[in-house]
């Protein structure tokens, strides 16, 4: 299948959206406009169309230990959230209610530090980017990524080995599943089989300092990808071929840490120091608005979330249902 091409976007169609966010990681966006991201100080924030800023859920999340990452929404209007925090697992918590686990074990032993969680009809996708969060340098030796299911309530490892997993998404049609492999510079596609189990990893890579994170999927089956560091969007076809449709990008910096990383001396204040010109360490892509045709971007080291109009639109999601 060959994909419409789809217009290029630059920071300058970009407008923010709320204020003093902390670290909106992953995105969900909602059809009337309203926004929900983790947030290292609220917990899980709201977003209104008008910008304003709240708490969506009324749990002291951060107070008790919790650092949400990814989220989901369940059709009940649960909150599901990977735990980056040190008990790490998955978490489920109401507007109003306390929080209670969803899987905290798997094969009998505590679930490290959770990175996302994707919503598949009754069962959930997870990612573990690395066994332990405590490193002094990030590089592709580290392959103690995981990929769980959860399905029953009953959590099962179905891909290891891999290295700095992020977010994942299903192909439209059900047969593949897509992760990003952040310090590994690549996307990886497996086979889903009809147990769930995860096989035939084909790996897209891309070049030196290209770190994929967040992913979207629009509806004419191409998928895109959100990069920390470099700050751009690349949207891959079912062929597995990709272009670049936004970038802010400093060229010289990229380079140097392009080097840092082949070196594996790159650290996480030479992550978190990156900015392009008007953007950093954008890490999440949603689409959103009646059409599905809004695109918002989060990020590590942004305090808004920042929304574009795009000349396609996006797949519907669990929560757009």
């Amino acid at each position: 299948m060959t994909l419409t091409p789809v217009s290029p976007f630059s920071v300058a169609d970009l407008t923010p959206i709320g204020q003093g966010l902390n670290r909106p990681e992953c995105v969900l966006a909602l059809r009337d406009g309203t926004l929900f991201t983790g947030d290292w100080t609220l917990g899980i924030a709201r977003i209104a169309p008008d910008g304003t800023v709240t708490r969506a859920v009324e749990a002291d999340l951060i107070g008790q230990g919790f650092l949400p990452n990814g989220i989901a929404l369940t059709d009940d209007g649960r909150f599901l959230f990977a735990n980056l925090g040190e008990a790490g697992g998955v978490w489920s918590v109401a507007p109003r209610g306390p929080v209670a686990p969803v899987a905290t074990e798997v094969d009998g032993k505590p679930i490290p530090p959770a990175n996302f969680v994707l919503v598949d009809g009754a069962r959930l996708w997870v990612t573990i980017s690395a066994s332990s969060r405590k490193h002094t340098y990030f590089t592709d030796q580290e392959t103690t990524g995981q990929i769980m299911l959860i399905e029953n309530g009953v959590p099962m490892v179905v891909a290891s080995g891999l290295t700095w997993t992020n977010e994942l998404r299903l192909s439209p049609d059900g047969l593949h599943l897509f992760v990003n492999e952040t310090f590994a510079c690549r996307t990886t596609r497996f086979d889903i089989s009809a147990d769930g189990s995860l096989g035939h990893p084909v790996h897209i890579v891309y070049p030196a300092g290209v770190f994929p994170d967040g992913l979207a999927v629009d509806e004419e089956g191409g998928l895109w990808a959100i990069c920390v560091v470099s700050n751009q969007i690349l949207r891959i076809g079912p062929d597995l071929t990709w272009h670049v449709i936004f970038s802010d990008i400093d060229p010289t910096a990229l380079a140097a840490i392009g080097t840092a990383h082949a070196e594996r001396r790159l650290t996480r204040d030479m992550i978190i120091e990156s900015r392009g010109q008007r953007v950093s360490n954008l890490s999440s892509l949603a689409f959103g608005g009646p059409d599905l045709r809004t695109l918002y971007l989060g990020g590590l080291t942004v305090s808004s979330v920042f929304s574009c109009r795009v000349s396609v639109a996006g797949a519907p999601m669990a929560h757009h249902r």
